[in-house]
């Protein structure tokens, strides 16, 4: 007796959507990290200092180089 097996029929997985309320939160607290890091890298400096001395200038001195921000 022989038998006949067919070729199962590939399946694609489907995700499931994200409710807007649930990635909202993330989204903010994520682009207000970013804003704070932007300061912090391009515009920690000078006359518009939240941190006295030249401690975070050197902490960020490479990432500044590197984005582009002019430095010295």
């Amino acid at each position: 007796m022989a038998q006949s097996t067919a070729a199962p029929t590939p399946t694609t997985p489907t995700l499931a959507p994200l409710p807007l309320r649930a990635v909202a939160p993330w989204a903010v607290f994520v682009g207000i990290l970013m804003l704070v890091l932007l300061y912090f890298v391009g515009a920690e400096q000078g006359a518009t200092a939240l941190v006295s001395g030249e401690g975070v200038h050197e902490w960020v001195h490479d990432a500044r180089h590197l984005l582009g921000f002019p430095c010295h």
